[in-house]
C-alpha cells in the first residue's frame, strides 16, 4: 500500500483530502498531522511515500517541514497545498524540491493526477535504487563466513561514500570482486569501472597508459591517447597490483589524486578528472615503503580505508559453498550436467591446502568435473585434487 501523509491545519481541508483518496483508492493508506510540528515527528517515525503539506500553518510552516524531510529523507515527495496568495511560493518551493503543488480548494482531477504520477516516480525511483544495489552475478562475493560477512558489511558502508579503498591479500583470493562490489553498489554505478594491471604493463609505458600521450611523446606515438584516468571519468578506476608501479608513475598517480588534474605524456596542459579509485596489492606495502619501492604519501592517500581479503584456508567454511558455485557455473560453461560431491569429498577438500586461493579451487573444480566420475568422491579428489 502507498502512505501518504496530509499535513493540513484545517480539519476541514484535512477531512476532504482523505475522503477523496481513500475512496480514490483502496491501496491508499492516509494519515493526517494537524500542523507542520506534529508532521514532521510523523514523518521522523515512518517513511511515506508521498505527504501533501499546507504552506501556511501554525509552530512549523510547510517550507520548514520541506526543507527539514529534504535532510533526512530526501526522496519522499512532497505536493505542497496552496491558498491563492500562496501560489508565487508554491512555486519556490519546487525549487527546494517539492515535487508540485495544489490549488485550494483542491481540483478533483489534479489532485489525483498529481498523487498518482507522484506515487509513480517514488516507486520508479525505489527501483532503481534496488537495482543499483544488486550486483552482476559474475561478481557475487560466495561465503557466509564471518570473514567474508565482516567485508560484504564494510563493502554497504564504504561503498555510496567516495573514499579510495586499498584492497590487500594474496593472489587468487578475489580482490577484484570486492573492486568490482563497490563500484557497483557505488553512486557511479552507472559510470565506467576501468581495470589497469599495474604488473602486466611495463615500467615504461604505466605513464602512458594511465594519463594517455600527445602525437610525438615517444617513437610510436603516432597520435594523441587519452589513459584510463581519462577513460573512467565519473566513475572508477581500479589499480590492480599497484605495489609493482614504478616511482615515477606513482608520483603521477599522487598528483591525480591530490589534484584531481593528469597531464599526458609529452604534454604540460592539465586535464581535469573526477574518478573514484580503488587500488589492490598482493604486496606489504609498508615493507615497501621501508625499503623504498613505494611512496609513503600516495600509501596514505590510498588507504583511506582498509580491507583485506582472507586467505581460502582462513575461510574454510565458505568451501562447501564455493563447491557448489563453481560446479554450477562449470557445467552452465561447458554445457554438461551438473556433478554431485560426496560429503567425503567435500571434506577433503576442506582440509586441502589451498596455497592458491579461490583461483586454484575453480581450477580443482573443473578438473574434478571433467576427469571424475558420475558423482564426485574422495578418491577423485585424491586422484585428481592432488599438486
Amino acid at each position: 500500500m502507498s502512505k501518504i501523509l496530509v499535513i493540513e491545519d484545517e480539519a476541514a481541508i484535512r477531512r476532504v483530502l482523505k475522503k477523496i483518496l481513500t475512496e480514490e483508492s483502496k491501496d491508499y493508506l492516509v494519515e493526517e498531522a494537524e500542523d507542520g510540528l506534529a508532521g514532521m515527528e510523523k514523518i521522523k517515525e515512518e517513511d511515506y511515500d508521498l505527504v501533501l503539506c499546507d504552506i501556511k500553518m501554525p509552530k512549523m510552516d510547510g517550507i520548514e517541514v520541506l526543507e527539514a524531510t529534504k535532510k533526512i529523507k530526501p526522496e519522499t515527495p512532497f505536493v505542497m497545498i496552496s491558498g491563492h496568495g500562496d501560489l508565487e511560493t508554491a512555486v519556490d518551493t519546487m525549487k527546494l524540491g517539492a515535487f508540485d503543488y495544489i490549488s485550494k480548494p483542491p481540483d478533483l482531477n489534479r489532485l489525483l493526477n498529481t498523487v498518482r504520477i507522484a506515487l509513480d516516480r517514488k516507486e520508479l525511483v525505489t527501483e532503481n535504487k534496488r537495482l543499483k544495489k544488486k550486483v552482476s552475478k559474475q561478481y557475487q562475493m560466495i561465503g557466509e563466513s564471518s570473514e567474508i560477512n565482516q567485508i560484504k558489511e564494510m563493502i554497504e558502508k564504504v561503498a555510496p561514500t567516495e573514499a579510495r579503498v586499498l584492497i590487500t591479500g594474496e593472489n587468487g583470493t578475489g580482490k577484484e570482486l570486492v573492486a568490482h562490489w563497490l563500484h557497483q553498489k557505488s553512486e557511479r554505478s552507472k559510470g565506467p569501472m576501468i581495470e589497469v594491471n599495474c604488473a602486466a604493463i611495463p615500467s615504461e609505458l604505466i605513464e602512458s597508459e594511465l594519463f594517455g600521450h600527445v602525437k610525438g611523446a615517444f617513437t610510436s606515438a603516432n597520435k594523441d591517447r587519452a589513459g584510463k584516468f581519462e577513460a573512467a571519468n565519473g566513475g572508477t578506476i581500479f589499480l590492480d597490483e599497484i605495489g609493482d608501479m614504478s616511482l615515477p608513475a606513482q608520483a603521477k598517480v599522487l598528483r591525480a589524486l591530490q589534484e584531481n588534474k593528469i597531464q599526458r605524456v609529452g604534454s604540460d596542459k592539465d586535464i581535469k578528472v573526477n574518478v573514484r579509485v580503488v587500488a589492490a596489492t598482493n604486496k606489504n606495502l609498508k615493507k615497501e615503503i621501508e625499503d623504498k619501492k613505494f611512496r609513503e604519501d600516495l600509501y596514505h592517500r590510498l588507504a583511506v580505508i582498509l580491507i583485506r581479503v582472507p586467505k581460502l584456508n582462513d575461510r574454510r567454511d565458505d568451501i562447501p559453498l564455493l563447491v557448489d558455485h563453481f560446479t554450477k557455473k562449470v557445467a552452465e560453461e561447458q554445457g554438461t550436467q551438473q556433478k554431485e560431491f560426496s560429503k567425503e569429498a567435500l571434506q577433503l577438500l576442506q582440509e586441502y591446502d589451498w596455497t592458491g586461493n579461490i583461483r586454484e579451487l575453480r581450477n580443482v573444480i573443473e578438473r574434478l568435473i571433467i576427469l571424475g566420475g558420475t558423482k564426485i568422491d574422495k578418491k577423485d579428489v585424491e586422484l585428481f585434487a592432488s599438486k
